[in-house]
């Protein structure tokens, strides 16, 4: 399933401008809300779980972040956001590779996750990333997970998902997480259709 995830991915992320997907984002608000919301300090290790080509990364190293962490399935799409930054991509730690099969290599303050863990629709596949989630965020550390909600796309990029709210991903982190914000978001896609998705952000506890 690994295998053919990449292929997907790359061959997306090798043949679509920035632009042309659903999720493209100018301005990640509702992360940078999130990660404002949690007390973010500019020291905080932060990885951003299939951050792709996002511009989550733009905006924390335009605020002064200082341990930045991308990882994605798609060297392309990494490629996609070094070729942007230019030189601040030095500043960045990039990993290419599977969040189900990872290993981090050092703990996390922040771990955040937008439009990644819900194409996991197997249960083993979501509990992997859920290990290695504990694993590399830090007791105290904020989980910020945005999904799509339970009204929201059935597929996207041609692949199923698995929607979720807030109540079905504390189930599926089990102990050692509480739930300290749910917000609704509704993402306009770059030709104006409308993804309802839900932003969940959990603090670590045990």
């Amino acid at each position: 399933m690994t295998d053919d995830r990449k292929l997907h991915w790359e061959n997306v992320y090798s043949t679509k401008g920035e632009a042309d997907v659903s999720w493209f984002q100018e301005c990640p608000a509702p992360s940078l809300d999130l990660i404002h919301f949690v007390k973010a300090k500019r020291s905080d290790a932060i990885v951003d779980v299939g951050g792709g080509a996002s511009r989550l990364v733009d905006g924390l190293l335009a605020e002064g972040f200082v341990d930045v962490t991308v990882l994605d399935l798609s060297a392309a799409a990494l490629n996609a956001a070094q070729k942007r930054l230019g030189a601040k991509a030095d500043e960045v730690t990039w990993i290419a590779g599977d969040a189900t099969l990872w290993e981090p290599p050092q703990a996390y303050d922040i771990w955040h996750d937008r439009a990644a863990f819900h194409f996991l629709t197997d249960a083993a596949e979501q509990a992997a990333y859920i290990e290695r989630l504990k694993r590399a965020l830090n007791i105290g550390g904020s989980l910020i997970m945005g999904t799509f909600a339970l009204d929201g796309p059935e597929k996207c990029s041609g692949l199923p998902v698995a929607r979720h709210s807030s109540d079905s991903l504390l189930e599926l982190l089990g102990a050692g997480f509480e739930l300290i914000d749910s917000r609704r978001h509704d993402h306009s896609t770059p030709w104006d259709s409308v993804q309802r998705f839900q932003f969940s952000t959990f603090r670590r506890i045990a």
